[in-house]
């Protein structure tokens, strides 16, 4: 059979640990037998970080923006364990944030629904899709250890000299001061991209910060949602029987328990991190979650929503086997390769990324699957795969 032909490469990211291992296996069991691949290659696995000094990920998001569809392997975010296991150079930043940044935008999270597994939250009878802004907070902060007593001042210096000066502590011994902050421009394509999703998916839209505790940074992100939705976006809501309300952030979490999903539910950048992992491990496994960002010019970077699985990929070094669930880093291939076909005019790939979900929906439905699924599946008699084999049994499915 003739390989699929694409015409413009994709962005492809490498990543890190068991993720890796998955997405070679991926590569060459569902994608390089069928298609022509065409990616541009960014290895964004921690060693070759340090040694560009974390600029290839500034290059992998240059990339992104040039040629407009991404698709991306987990990846480590450095701590101090992290800093001695790899001998960094520094403790470089999440280079999802330093991507989210560059590409501005925002992250579209939704479960991926299998018969067989059923949601924890037994009322969740349709997907609850995240909606997490994609820049700034803690992902884009400055932080100082604080060595012993001083004043601490949070200080804005305007373009004609003038200063913004208020105290953040008065310290009588050794602290830590971290510095975050945001843009109205960048809140403001959040809010646009947020309610534009909703009118697209039909779906209704929650938002929620803390702007009880937050009076000033958490109040802007409800005032300029607030703005756009009254001005652009509220007219069209009601024509389509569509509801868009702002809550407070531990009255959403309350709220989404007894809810039936099928809305969104927009998040600042931290807690759209949290809250996204907490669907979708109630919905089954952090592998059972898609992602997307997408920026306000049009470009998008698909990943899995979850981390490099650490504790596996050590067993794999052992030589030990692992059963580690593929399905979300398959999800982000496809979703990527979908888009390349839309936007380049290839129906044929477009078809192709349709089939090789169905095929990883099926290989589940007939009951293999990974451990983490076979411990929390409804159906009986079911046969656990390895890491490998699950890979394998999608490609069985596929080729038929």
């Amino acid at each position: 059979m003739a390989k699929i032909e694409m015409k413009t490469p994709l962005v492809e990211m490498d990543g890190d640990e068991m993720t890796r291992i998955l997405w070679k296996m991926i590569k060459e069991e569902l994608l390089l037998p069928f298609i022509d691949l065409k990616t541009e290659y960014y290895d964004l696995g921690l060693e070759y970080r340090n040694e560009t000094n974390d600029q290839v990920t500034i290059d992998s998001a240059e990339a992104t923006k040039k040629y407009g569809v991404a698709v991306k392997c987990a990846t480590i975010t450095p701590n101090a364990a992290r800093m001695k296991e790899y001998d960094l150079k520094e403790m470089w930043k999440s280079p999802n944030g330093t991507i989210r940044a560059a590409l501005d935008g925002t992250v579209f999270r939704a479960p991926i629904q299998v018969k067989g597994i059923d949601p924890c939250v037994k009322n969740w009878e349709k997907p609850i899709t995240l909606a997490r802004h994609a820049y700034g907070d803690v992902y884009k902060n400055t932080e100082i250890k604080v060595p012993g007593a001083g004043k601490a001042e949070l200080v804005f210096t305007r373009a004609d000299g003038q200063e913004i000066r208020t105290t953040i502590h008065e310290f009588d011994g050794p602290g830590i001061i971290q510095g975050i902050h945001n843009t109205d421009k960048s809140i403001a394509s959040f809010a646009h991209a947020c309610f534009k999703y909703a009118l697209d998916t039909k779906q209704d839209l929650w938002f929620a910060t803390k702007d009880t505790i937050s009076k000033i940074y958490d109040h802007n992100f409800k005032d300029i949602f607030q703005e756009i939705y009254d001005t652009q976006y509220k007219e069209q809501f009601e024509a389509a029987g569509l509801e868009y309300f702002y809550t407070l952030i531990d009255d959403a979490v309350a709220r989404v328990m007894k809810a039936k999903g099928g809305f969104i539910w927009a998040c600042k950048n931290y807690d759209g991190d949290v809250m996204s992992d907490m669907v979708s491990s109630a919905c089954g496994s952090l592998a059972m979650m898609t992602s997307v960002l997408v920026s306000p010019s049009g470009v998008y970077e698909y990943e899995a929503a979850h981390g490099t699985v650490q504790r596996h990929y050590y067993k794999h070094l052992k030589g030990e086997e692992t059963s580690t669930n593929s399905v979300a880093t398959i999800f982000a291939w496809t979703g990527a390769l979908r888009k390349r076909g839309e936007l380049d005019g290839l129906p044929e790939l477009t078809a192709f990324a349709d089939k090789l979900e169905k095929a990883t929906l099926h290989t589940i439905e007939s009951g293999r699957m990974t451990k983490d699924l076979a411990l929390i599946t409804s159906m009986k008699d079911v046969t656990v795969l390895n890491s490998q084999d699950f890979i394998k049994a999608i490609r069985s499915e596929l080729e038929k």
